[in-house]
Formats: C-alpha cells, sequence, structure tokens
C-alpha cells in the first residue's frame, strides 16, 4: 500500500509511520523540520517497501498543493498534522488563531482538493482525520483549538457522505490525551493519559477496521457524552466552577 501521513515528525504521526513500516508499504511522510524527518526515514528505510519524504510548511498553501501533485495516487491518505496554543482563557491573537486555523483545518483541504479526484477515479482508498475529543466540549481555556476540531468534524462527515458512493473510507479518529509535544505544554492533569504507542495502536486499529467515527479513551468520552447531555445552565455553572 501506499501510504501518505502529515505531521510524520513527531508524536502520532512518526509512531504511526513506525507502524506501516512494513515489507509491501510505500511511506510518505510530510512536516516541516527536516531533519527529523530525514532521521525517520533513515530508521524506516530497512523495514518498508520506500519511504518518501516532503518537507512543507503546511500554511504556505501553493507550496503545499505543488509538492502534493507529485504524489499520484494513495491508498491511505493521514491527515494528522495539528498544533495547540496551549490553554489559556485570555483572548486569543488573531495572527495566532488564524494560523491554527490554517494548519488544523485549511491545510486539510489544501491537500484533498489535489488528492480526492484520485481517489474517486480509483474507486478505493481511506482518509484519515485525526480530530480530538476537544472537539466535542468547548472550555474556555481552548477555544481555538476545540473548535478548530470541531469544524473537522463537520468537515470530515461531508467528504464521507460525497465520497462512500466512490468506495473511499473516509474515519474520523477523535482521540483524548496522548503524550506528545502536542500534551507536553499542558501543565494540568490529563485525564486517561495513554503513551503514544498506546494510542496510536488504538488509532491503527480503527483505520485498519474502517471506523467511520472513533472516539477514544471511551470512558472518557462516556464522560463527555453525559456532561452534553446535562441541561445548559448547569453545564454553565460547572464549567464556570472549573474555570475559577
Amino acid at each position: 500500500m501506499k501510504i501518505f501521513i502529515t505531521g510524520a515528525s513527531s508524536g502520532i504521526g512518526e509512531e504511526l509511520a513506525r507502524s506501516y513500516a512494513v515489507k509491501e508499504n510505500e511511506l510518505i511522510l510530510l512536516a516541516r523540520r527536516e531533519e527529523k524527518l530525514k532521521t525517520l526515514q533513515s530508521e524506516l528505510l530497512p523495514h518498508a517497501k520506500s519511504v518518501e519524504i516532503i518537507v512543507a510548511d503546511l500554511t504556505l498553501f501553493d507550496e503545499l498543493q505543488e509538492k502534493i501533485k507529485k504524489i499520484g495516487a494513495v491508498d491511505i491518505a493521514v491527515l494528522n498534522a495539528g498544533i495547540s496554543l496551549g490553554h489559556s482563557s485570555e483572548i486569543t491573537p488573531f495572527d495566532d488563531f488564524k494560523k491554527l486555523y490554517e494548519v488544523n483545518l485549511f491545510s486539510n483541504h489544501a491537500i484533498l482538493e489535489i488528492l480526492l479526484p484520485h481517489f474517486k477515479e480509483q474507486r478505493s482508498g481511506k482518509i484519515v482525520f485525526i480530530s480530538s475529543l476537544a472537539s466535542l466540549i468547548s472550555m474556555p481555556s481552548s477555544k481555538a483549538y476545540s473548535s478548530s476540531k470541531r469544524a473537522l468534524n463537520a468537515y470530515a462527515e461531508a467528504i464521507r457522505y460525497k465520497y462512500k458512493p466512490h468506495g473511499v473510507d473516509v474515519i474520523n479518529i477523535l482521540p483524548g490525551f496522548i503524550k506528545s509535544e502536542l500534551t507536553y505544554k499542558n501543565s494540568f492533569h490529563m485525564p486517561f493519559l495513554l503513551s503514544t504507542k498506546e494510542g496510536v495502536a488504538l488509532i491503527k486499529k480503527a483505520i485498519d477496521t474502517n471506523k467511520k467515527f472513533y472516539p477514544f479513551p471511551l470512558r472518557f468520552y462516556l464522560i463527555i457524552l453525559f456532561f452534553n447531555s446535562l441541561p445548559q445552565f448547569l453545564r454553565d455553572k460547572i464549567v464556570n466552577s472549573l474555570n475559577n
């Protein structure tokens, strides 16, 4: 299989690349940090059929699309790249807010504008979005991140409806807290925190079994569902008490 992974230089993307590095797979790994990609490429080359790296800034959309055009058709596209601004209840500076949306949402469409015609033509393949449980509950301290991931959920759902008749599986994965560069900056207690290997093992299983919508850990997801089922005034009271 030909597998394309964004955000492959660290965290979930890096570990996913390792898990797919077997003799029958061709890997295409995209990230911004060239040295980290080269190190990973050297590690994985003895195990995979081939390992190609693409150094790209996801916010430079024209350059990004030119590089994606050279990929051609793929069997699996894992759109994993994402950033967080950390947690703060202060007003997010517009430039930071804009960059977060560019990486977490707009870059995915920039990539898929090029790849979707290939998926449609070959009438097969998988498109995997890495969203977040944070998309299901918006706290004042993570408004930019949570809203970008909630928008990604809606986008993934629309793409799934559109391309399912063409034989394309669209998988939206919503992890909780997984050890990565994204979570290292969090100074608060992270419930149900998973190691990178544990989280990626669950993600890969969801991809292999074609889960359309996969939130995990289950206990964390059920807590969020219960919270969201409460009356609005009670949710407001709980969130305000946590935020003080």
